[in-house]
């Protein structure tokens, strides 16, 4: 599984916990400093927004991270701009697990194993913070893999040249 460590705020609060996260093998990712709705800022705040957290990360582990998940999934093709000038592949989910709106583990499990996008190379959105999810993890990760499916860090899944994203999130390969 990869992990996304989400705000600067996160990364000062927990720092040991940032650190033992990427020594475990996983990806850290960018989410902002401030989880603002990127498309709505300036290319300057976009790219503050960005290094700030990246600036913050790097000098506690030595790590440059080069994922970034826009906050509310709102992206435009100005932001992936700032972003890749900032050495940054952004990624969007294209499965929501919904744990934010707290219906209850079932629901999150449900919400996923059914989910209509559900395949593979699929990215599952799920939230540290959500009152349910820490419950419903394990249910929700022997479900998908008694299913068929198999874990990977995200910087495994994506792809990093001749691609876009569609419209529900979901990176494809350009066409030859």
């Amino acid at each position: 599984m990869a992990f996304t460590i989400c705000l600067l705020v996160w990364v000062d609060s927990y720092p040991d916990d940032v650190k033992m996260i990427l020594a475990e093998g996983h990806d850290l990712g960018n989410h902002s400093q401030n989880h603002k709705n990127m498309s709505q800022i300036s290319d300057s705040e976009k790219e503050k927004e960005l290094m700030s957290v990246h600036n913050k990360v790097k000098e506690l582990t030595g790590y440059d991270m080069f994922l970034f998940r826009p906050p509310y999934g709102d992206y435009d093709s100005k932001l992936i701009k700032v972003a890749r000038k900032c050495n940054y592949y952004p990624i969007q989910w294209d499965v929501d697990s919904l744990d934010w709106k707290d219906y209850g583990v079932e629901s999150i499990i449900k919400e996923v194993t059914q989910n209509k996008h559900l395949g593979n190379g699929s990215i599952i959105l799920c939230h540290n913070g959500a009152k349910y999810t820490a419950e419903a993890l394990e249910t929700l990760i022997i479900t998908l893999k008694d299913a068929g499916y198999q874990f990977v860090p995200v910087s495994e899944l994506i792809y990093r040249e001749q691609y876009y994203m569609d419209h529900e999130g979901r990176q494809l390969p350009n066409k030859q």
